[in-house]
């Protein structure tokens, strides 16, 4: 993901998953895209995070905690040359 929105939510009784959510509701609403990517620092991803078809979810360790990277992973739509 070259681009993306930093969205920040350091509520300890949230969820990551329901942040996450949030952080694409916002998303779709502001850029009206779906976004299918969130970079979260490793410690944040718990061991039974929901697995969901439509966002993947992966640990990038500069990432600051309390903060999601949140986008459209362009590593899929790379075209060949």
């Amino acid at each position: 993901m070259q681009a993306g929105m930093m969205w920040f939510d350091n509520d300890k009784s949230t969820s990551l998953n329901v942040k996450i959510k949030t952080a694409a509701r916002y998303y779709r609403k502001k850029y009206g895209k779906n976004p299918d990517l969130c970079m979260v620092n490793p410690s944040m991803i718990p061991d039974d995070l929901p697995k969901d078809a439509k966002m993947t979810i992966r640990p990038y360790q500069p990432i600051v905690n309390g903060h999601l990277w949140i986008g459209i992973d362009d590593s899929r739509y790379k075209r060949k040359v």
